[in-house]
């Protein structure tokens, strides 16, 4: 019998020059971003993690290098004014940004890149990056809540400041691509989401292209 048209144009085998993609996982403060990328990391799944530069301090078992750049304020404000920063902005009174050519180093690896941003970075990705993927991550209000006030890392106006903005970062949703809730108790569900969604999306037949 003579296949139809529209069975001979199926691809049957995966290709294996894949673009990358450029995911974002974000979502407001408490909703456990760190926590989704390490346990991708935990699972073995091949990405190449942004490391944000930040203007504060190491907060304790934070690494240099691997959480985040932790660079003075003068010095941060440095590479704002030469440009070496894809995005930046102040977050919670702390100033946080993403290095450009760590960025396009790791485009060019082949390898899916990964960024962890606040909503207000995944907004200014958007703008500079139509084709990333941006994933809300989310819990409910009251978990939130109960995981801010756990963080003995910050003082009572930084929480304070957190908690202000909760509500107005949960509205940013509509912004999105995808959404994933992180509940209690089942981190290891939410992370194979997120990877489920990367997998999905490299599936597709025209494939995101990343241009920065």
């Amino acid at each position: 019998m003579e296949p139809r048209q529209s069975d001979a144009t199926i691809p049957t085998t995966r290709p294996e020059n894949r673009s990358p993609l450029l995911v974002v996982i974000s979502g407001p403060a408490g909703v456990g971003k760190d926590s989704v990328v390490q346990r991708m990391k935990e699972m073995g799944y091949p990405f190449h993690f942004v490391v944000t530069a930040t203007d504060r301090a190491p907060r304790p078992g934070e690494v240099p290098g691997k959480d985040y750049f932790f660079f003075s304020p003068a010095e941060f404000q440095r590479m704002v004014q030469e440009d070496e920063l894809l995005e930046h902005a102040v977050v919670y009174g702390q100033q946080k940004g993403v290095p450009r050519q760590q960025v396009r180093e790791a485009l060019a690896s082949g390898k899916d890149v990964i960024m962890r941003l606040d909503v207000q970075g995944a907004a200014t990705i958007r703008r500079l990056a139509p084709q990333a993927i941006l994933i809300f991550i989310t819990a409910s209000v009251e978990e939130l809540t109960r995981r801010l006030r756990k963080r003995a890392a910050d003082s009572q106006e930084q929480m304070a400041a957190r908690m202000d903005q909760l509500p107005e970062e949960m509205e940013c949703l509509d912004d999105f691509d995808y959404f994933v809730v992180n509940r209690r108790g089942e981190l290891d569900q939410a992370v194979k989401k997120v990877i489920a969604i990367i997998e999905a999306e490299h599936c597709r037949v025209h494939p995101r292209v990343i241009r920065l």
